[in-house]
């Protein structure tokens, strides 16, 4: 393995452990006091104004001038609309469900965009795609029915697949305006779009209640802003050019690995047998879509997805 390989590997790993540390960091933030609103506009308006900061001083705000209106209103309408609600879906759900399960119900994204995309006549349906959809849906059931009667939260894991859902609809969408627009540019905007509809929101809901955060509180939602939105996202395009999309989003399936560990370190949670085997059937059919000589799934939506991850 070549240097540049090597330490692209590392980055897309690192970027993957950032992003699954986030479940962990919003569980830790609600035993401070933040409530779903709090964390998620306070989380948004820190990320935005730090992506403005990078495009800022990277010299590129030139390219939000000279970007057509329309990519401007899609880039902040995928964030006020699209990413506001995976985000809320995500973070309503951990209130109710353990950061280890949500983790595993999420990632069967990227098998709901291989579908969707064959759907829409985007690509079309191969053995490995029908593969990895057996898969993830087999390894979804087995993650959800191997909790035990009367132990699963049958609404949490309804708001985590709505979560996936709408994630999926999220990469889909942006796959055009992602090739017009810098990763750092249509971050800010979806970071943007996202904080005055979230903010918004929670304002009206009577959930945006800075003055119940403590200092602690504060701090883990800026290690959700920093760590699991700019961080991570900055790891994954420095470290995808040096691997490739499909290496890339292979390293990635280290995400949920990463919270089921911490979520057992720092909170106890475990996994039983039958979810484990699960959730090995939901990584695999994210192996098997990007396996083969042929196409993966679409390149594009594997880099949005961690574009889009700012909002995770």
């Amino acid at each position: 393995m070549t240097p540049v390989r090597s330490s692209g590997t590392l980055m897309c790993i690192a970027s993957a452990a950032c992003f699954g540390a986030m479940a962990i960091f919003g569980k830790l933030a609600y035993d401070e006091g933040a409530t779903v609103g709090t964390l998620l506009a306070v989380r948004f308006a820190f990320a935005a104004a730090v992506f403005w900061a990078f495009v800022a001083a990277a010299g590129t705000l030139g390219d939000v001038r000279a970007a057509g209106r329309g990519d401007l209103r899609l880039g902040i309408g995928l964030g006020a609309f699209g990413y506001a609600a995976q985000a809320g879906f995500f973070f309503s759900a951990l209130e109710r469900i353990d950061a280890s399960l949500l983790s595993l119900v999420l990632y069967t994204f990227p098998a709901i965009v291989a579908a969707a995309a064959v759907a829409l006549g985007r690509e079309r349906m191969t053995g490995r795609r029908l593969l990895a959809l057996v898969l993830s849906l087999g390894g979804l059931a087995l993650v959800v029915g191997g909790a035990g009667a009367g132990t699963l939260d049958a609404v949490g894991v309804a708001l985590g697949l709505c979560a996936a859902l709408v994630y999926s609809t999220y990469i889909l969408t942006s796959q055009g305006i992602s090739g017009r627009l810098r990763p750092s540019v249509l971050s800010a905007l979806v970071c943007s779009g996202a904080a005055v509809s979230l903010t918004l929101g929670a304002t009206l809901l009577g959930e945006l209640r800075l003055g119940e955060l403590t200092l602690a509180g504060w701090g883990w939602l800026a290690a959700i802003a920093l760590v699991s939105t700019v961080g991570a996202v900055g790891l994954f395009f420095a470290g995808l050019p040096r691997v490739g999309p499909t290496a890339a989003s292979i390293l990635s399936t280290v995400e949920p690995l990463v919270t089921v560990i911490l979520a057992f370190l720092v909170f106890g949670e475990t996994l039983g047998l039958v979810q484990i085997a699960g959730g090995a059937l939901v990584l695999a059919a994210v192996l098997v879509l990007n396996s083969g000589r042929g196409r993966p799934l679409p390149a594009a939506p594997v880099e949005h997805a961690a574009a889009a991850r700012a909002a995770a």
